[in-house]
């Protein structure tokens, strides 16, 4: 049976812990906000570009790209989107769980992240690349791993290309998801955006007509390397704001988990402190009454 001595040494040791987990708490939620109104704000925009890209396609009539050469995939490349940190509950386990199912031997890994990339060397997965990013998301970060991505594909190396992310829903949800980036011709165009729970429609149907100059066809070339940039910054603002959030909702119930421990302790302590208290009264008293005989 620990002493008192022993619990108060408990109690001190979860206070610690407590202050340190409320202090990460406090600044998860801070980057948290940030993270969350920047992914909210770049929706809309990937939303427009998805739909002009619809009607480009629409447009384009016989237009080719060898981004959008379809074959018979007997490669894939996945980009794998995790972070860099842990304390961030069962984020990066569900997604990697996700990323377990994909068949080693035809799957080449892009990890973005260095869970991702600790995941792959320990399973002997094959990681083509590991790239970092920061806790904001720069387009630059985006544009070398999608420039990465499409290299594999244009080279003949890999014949798709998928990414798996954690899509950001709400503060206490956070939901592992594949999307296909090549070819462009299988992308499905989002009408609440790239993240969004809206149904998919395919590319060309759109409710408006757009008029390009000089042609649809050289309008669609352009845009379609930017188009696959935007996509994986998209991806990286939503896993961030779902890393963000998943570990400010961790750090709160480790907070909370720690008080509960305190409040317990507490509890037995002060039994522990009473049963010596009258352990103590009942060896005086007997011995009073051994002297008064």
């Amino acid at each position: 049976m620990p002493s008192t001595r022993d619990i108060r040494r408990r109690i001190k040791s979860v206070k610690n812990t407590a202050q340190i987990t409320k202090a990460m708490q406090m600044v998860a939620s801070a980057k948290m906000r940030r993270a969350q109104q920047a992914a909210l704000a770049g929706r809309p925009y990937a939303n427009l570009m998805n739909e002009v890209l619809a009607a480009a396609t629409a447009g384009a009539g016989e237009f080719s790209h060898p981004l959008m050469e379809k074959r018979p995939v007997k490669k894939r490349a996945l980009i794998l989107i995790t972070s860099d940190k842990g304390l961030c509950g069962a984020l990066n386990t569900n997604l990697l769980r996700e990323a377990a199912k994909w068949d080693k031997d035809t799957t080449v890994f892009i990890c973005a992240g260095k869970k991702g990339a600790q995941w792959a060397g320990r399973l002997k997965r094959d990681l083509a690349a590991e790239f970092s990013y920061k806790d904001t998301p720069q387009f630059a970060e985006a544009r070398a791993i999608s420039k990465f991505a499409q290299d594999l594909f244009l080279e003949g190396k890999v014949d798709a290309v998928d990414v798996l992310y954690t899509n950001f829903i709400n503060t206490l949800t956070q939901k592992p998801e594949s999307r296909q980036l090549l070819p462009i011709g299988e992308l499905k165009a989002l009408e609440a955006g790239v993240a969004g729970d809206a149904a998919p429609k395919e590319l060309g149907q759109t409710s408006q007509e757009y008029l390009f100059e000089p042609v649809a066809g050289t309008v669609l070339g352009n845009l379609l390397p930017h188009y696959l940039n935007y996509q994986v910054f998209q991806f990286l603002q939503e896993a961030k704001a779902s890393e963000q959030s998943a570990r400010m909702v961790a750090m709160k119930n480790a907070t909370d988990n720690a008080k509960q421990i305190i409040k317990d302790l507490t509890l037995e302590y002060n039994k522990l402190r009473q049963a010596n208290i009258t352990k103590e009264l009942l060896e005086i008293t007997t011995a009073q009454m051994a002297m008064g005989n």
